[in-house]
């Protein structure tokens, strides 16, 4: 390993510690943002719903710890890390990050401002993250009892939301696109309470139920529980391969409704799940 990996993987470790001391759980990252460590069930035949369980490491955000001793332990086993994930939704402080992001043409910013004149809300002084492309990512805090979804662009353009099972790129992390950093005179405070009328905004609408059909048996219900443990990075892929399985085994149709709610309680949007179960139907020769 170069000189310079080594010093980045050094400091990520530093910087994953210390912000274990103000109670964040961390994963170790590669240069690309994903996590560092792959998964021990990528090889087997049918991919795993485990988080964790097995007793290995590689579940991603599942990994996550505040325990000095084993964020050592996932950097040792991971020593080409240089930066590191900051775990969303778990105590003590059930973050809820802000991306604002600047890539996608829109004002991501300004896009937050009309959100917070129309809806009657400002955002208190809290931890901002500048990333390497300009962007912002502002640290919320939310109550015990909200479970915020992942969600791109649903609140508005430009603006993604890390919740429950994502993850924040750590200040201090070095990635292929530059280093992540605290804003000046943000570092110190801790994340601030998220608005009550921003967060009746981030929490998923109530959707219709729709139970798995009787016909599609136990198998069926697995194939939902399996999309609906997926985090983020790898909803599509969990999604259209139990699309795929389904349509296989000849209850595709019957399980549609039930895939498309799972996915949008990971956090994608009805589009994406639909246009993705429809892939998967023309790949196993069905019409969608």
């Amino acid at each position: 390993m170069a000189t310079t990996d080594r010093q980045a993987t050094t400091l990520a470790l530093a910087h994953a510690l210390s912000a274990a001391e103000r109670g964040l759980a961390v994963i170790p990252l590669s240069r690309s943002k994903l996590p560092a460590l792959r998964s021990p069930h990528r090889d087997d035949p049918v991919p795993s719903p485990c988080h964790g369980a097995c007793g290995r490491l590689g579940h991603g955000v599942y990994d996550a710890s505040s325990d000095p001793d084993r964020i050592r332990e996932l950097f040792a086993a991971a020593p080409w890390a240089t930066g590191y994930g900051i775990a969303c939704g778990l105590p003590p402080h059930h973050l809820i990050g802000l991306d604002l992001d600047v890539k996608t043409g829109t004002d991501s910013s300004a896009a937050l401002r009309e959100l917070a004149l129309r809806h009657l809300f400002t955002i208190p002084p809290t931890v901002v993250v500048v990333t390497p492309s300009g962007g912002r990512h502002l640290w919320l805090s939310g109550p015990p009892e909200a479970v915020v979804p992942n969600s791109a662009g649903r609140l508005a353009p430009g603006i993604d939301i890390r919740g429950a099972g994502g993850y924040l790129v750590g200040p201090g992390s070095r990635t292929d696109q530059g280093v992540y950093a605290a804003a000046p005179g943000s570092a110190h405070l801790a994340p601030a309470p998220c608005p009550r009328s921003l967060l009746r905004l981030l929490l998923p609408p109530p959707r219709t139920h729709h139970p798995v059909p009787a016909a599609a048996g136990g198998h069926g219900q697995g194939l939902v529980q399996f999309v609906l443990a997926a985090h983020e990075g790898q909803r599509n892929t969990r999604l259209f391969w139990a699309a795929c399985r389904a349509y296989e085994d000849g209850i595709g149709p019957a399980l549609v409704a039930p895939l498309v709610d799972a996915a949008l309680h990971t956090g994608l949007s009805e589009r994406e799940a639909r246009t993705t179960i429809a892939s998967a139907a023309r790949m196993t020769g069905h019409r969608p």
